[in-house]
């Protein structure tokens, strides 16, 4: 059986900076039970406190020239979750308000006319969607819809979480480009009417 050398958290540091992939997975072990402690404690959600681990992880590595440097990871360690953090929170109250916004759509009272122009830009919407490539619409639509997180339906389309997060950020793109040129040009129409 092979020996294990103990190395201290500096050394790793070094060897992470320098791209050693077996220290970083080292780094991941010793830390992310601390690190899940530290983020659950504030979020009090398992599955959002474990991506958010893993995302703080992630940026580590992909931050990692900058390892050396640092004299106390734990300190490190905790400003990255933190801005993580803040960062999952500001994208979960975005995604909570127009989650209402749309909700409110569809339930809101309004005269004929805005009810009408609503329902024209949820059939647009519904347009677009069906225009996305097949799997940035499945992505979407489990995500959007069934209110899975990015880790579930990377789960269930067998797919990173990355490419998870690529394909929402260009379903969305897509939506609000559609939206933007198909409502324009229905008023540029009733216009000319």
């Amino acid at each position: 059986m092979p020996e294990t050398k103990l190395y201290t958290t500096e050394e790793l540091l070094i060897q992470v900076a320098a791209g050693d992939e077996p220290a970083f997975r080292e780094l991941v072990i010793r830390f992310s039970g601390l690190l899940y402690t530290y983020v659950y404690k504030h979020i009090e959600s398992r599955e959002i406190t474990e991506e958010l681990v893993q995302d703080v992880f992630t940026q580590i590595w992909l931050t990692r020239e900058a390892l050396s440097e640092v004299r106390n990871f734990r300190t490190y360690l905790y400003v990255v979750s933190r801005n993580q953090a803040l960062n999952a929170l500001k994208k979960m109250s975005r995604d909570f308000h127009k989650q209402m916004q749309y909700q409110q759509l569809e339930l809101v009272h309004e005269p004929d006319e805005d009810r009408m122009n609503r329902e024209m830009q949820l059939s647009v919407i519904e347009e677009a969607i069906e225009k996305l490539p097949p799997r940035q619409k499945r992505a979407w639509i489990l995500s959007r819809r069934e209110k899975l997180t990015y880790q579930q339906v990377a789960q269930e389309m067998d797919i990173s979480r990355e490419t998870v997060k690529t394909y929402l950020q260009h379903a969305n793109q897509f939506i609000g480009k559609y939206l933007t040129e198909r409502m324009s040009a229905l008023v540029i129409f009733w216009l000319m009417k």
